[in-house]
């Protein structure tokens, strides 16, 4: 997303022109009902995650910064942390270790105060993308969104509550427009699932120790919010080690948090009640300009007083449609 490549801008990592593919926003596609917002700040772009992997440890090698590969922590004190057969000495420990962190769980930091859970299944068709949109495909039980990632490679991702409904063999059949376009094409990579978190902790530092990214807390994954989130997270806790103040992390942590975990419960309603969301969208579908609103307040480019604004005049469509 637009926001997103703006914080790694600020972390000294650009986006090499000629790498993944450019999208100008979002299309929804619900039954017969179709809605499109675009960017206000510029354009979004698909990639596929081990190039931006290759990028941050570019960018990580740069700055100084060791890296000890197959190299497992086996625990941590207060004074740093314990490798197979070395002991690191460390001012700061950061948890930057996803979703089932063990930093977490070693600092007494895993106390939930929400949790929920879904599946998701994804592949790599090698096909020339048709759309300048991230196309999102609403149906029963499922979410199914697009993501062109090359000139010739679109990405698939198929997310619902039970992992039986990701499949694509199913999935495929009930949305025919887009078995359509991937009928014949190629798979770019072999299939995988993985499960997509929408959690918060009660904290996210404890003595030296901070957590970031997926190991604070997550969105789901349909709000492609997760990178922007850590990223964002990373400078505001550098800035907060810079102070020896990491209470000032945790205020900054709770506020980037707040709206995308606000998107992300308006889109599981939407997800979990197919009226609800037949006739949301078939409105937003006549009054284009409310999604693209919506939508600025999604990527960060509107204030909070217009999130207000764009809830009542949704809620005030939703009552008079």
């Amino acid at each position: 997303m637009p926001e997103t490549i703006a914080a790694l801008r600020e972390l000294g990592v650009e986006i090499q022109p000629d790498a993944g593919y450019r999208f100008r926003g979002i299309r929804f596609f619900e039954q017969d009902a179709r809605v499109s917002g675009e960017f206000s700040t510029g354009l979004g772009v698909g990639i596929r995650r081990t190039i931006l992997h290759e990028w941050l440890i570019a960018r990580a090698e740069e700055c100084g910064v060791r890296l000890l590969w197959r190299t497992p922590v086996t625990a941590i004190t207060s004074s740093g942390v314990q490798l197979q057969g070395e002991f690191v000495a460390s001012r700061w420990i950061v948890g930057a270790d996803g979703s089932g962190s063990r930093v977490r769980r070693w600092s007494g930091l895993d106390s939930v105060a929400r949790q929920s859970k879904r599946y998701a299944t994804r592949r790599h068709y090698r096909v020339r993308p048709w759309s300048e949109y991230v196309e999102i495909y609403w149906g029963h039980r499922t979410q199914t969104y697009v993501t062109p990632i090359g000139r010739e490679e679109v990405c698939v991702v198929v997310m619902a509550k039970r992992a039986s409904d990701t499949a694509f063999d199913s999935v495929l059949r009930n949305c025919p427009e887009l078995k359509q376009r991937v009928s014949g094409a190629a798979l770019a990579s072999r299939e995988r699932g993985a499960v997509t978190q929408m959690h918060s902790l009660r904290a996210v530092h404890s003595g030296n120790v901070a957590l970031v990214g997926d190991a604070s807390g997550s969105v789901d994954a349909l709000t492609g919010e997760g990178l922007r989130l850590a990223f964002r997270q990373a400078i505001a806790l550098a800035e907060a080690m810079e102070h020896d103040d990491l209470p000032s992390y945790a205020r900054a942590h709770r506020e980037l948090a707040r709206k995308p975990a606000l998107m992300g419960d308006l889109l599981l309603t939407l997800a979990s009640h197919d009226r609800l969301r037949t006739r949301s969208i078939r409105m937003l579908a006549k009054r284009p300009r409310l999604f693209n609103r919506i939508l600025e307040v999604h990527t960060g480019s509107a204030a909070w007083g217009d999130w207000l604004s764009a809830g009542a005049q949704l809620g005030w469509r939703f009552l008079t449609t």
